[in-house]
């Protein structure tokens, strides 16, 4: 037991009260929001597609993954971009070959906040508000990579898609030990005088690359 346990336990004890258990009292919890929804899969893509381009995200769709490096390509040729970050042991295959690629070998700040374009992958998305999860680690990448780089290219799966915000934090939360993202659109803020402006808490633009 800790010294700060100890002080706990006296007080409870002095007070004549238990110490709860959170996860008991987690589990009482009144939940009246909603929870999931009757939609289908179709109408659960086109709202998060809906949601995602009301943000000014770039959407691209592909069939399959051997599309993926053409859809990355078209997104950077249409940004004009000329070289792509990436986590370390990200499929090469999913990267173009026409690209300067530059895996995150546990780079400096320095190196990365030079970088211009990242591409992760996700670990779950939400429709109904545009939201994509990111559990930091493998083709996730580091949460710092996701950050300073000025367009991040994300790829998310159609399976990956929940209808509300409960459905998808059930999954993420599941197994999760890893530091989480939230990412709604590019990076946005409006300061006192209500001007926004763009990429002051992380990519100015978003490209997400939905796979079926």
């Amino acid at each position: 037991m800790t010294a700060r346990e100890e002080i706990l336990a006296r007080i409870q004890g002095a007070l004549h009260v238990r110490a709860s258990d959170p996860a008991n009292g987690h589990g009482k919890i009144e939940r009246t929001y909603t929870r999931t929804t009757s939609m289908n899969e179709h109408e659960t893509i086109e709202l998060f597609i809906d949601r995602l381009v009301d943000y000014d995200t770039e959407v691209i769709q592909v069939a399959s993954d051997s599309e993926i490096a053409g859809a990355v390509a078209q997104s950077m040729t249409k940004a004009q971009e000329t070289a792509l970050l990436a986590p370390a042991g990200f499929p090469q295959e999913w990267l173009p070959t026409s690209i300067a690629i530059t895996l995150d070998e546990n780079l400096s700040h320095v190196t990365l906040d030079a970088e211009k374009t990242v591409i992760t992958t996700c670990e779950a998305a939400v429709a109904s508000t545009g939201t994509i999860f990111l559990v930091h680690g493998g083709t996730q990448g580091r949460r710092v990579i996701t950050l300073l780089p000025d367009h991040h290219i994300c790829i998310v799966r159609r399976s990956q898609v929940y209808s509300v915000l409960p459905e998808a934090l059930a999954a993420v939360t599941a197994n999760a030990t890893k530091p989480i993202t939230t990412i709604s659109g590019p990076s946005a803020t409006s300061d006192i005088e209500m001007v926004r402006i763009r990429g002051v808490h992380g990519p100015r633009s978003l490209t997400v690359i939905l796979v079926s």
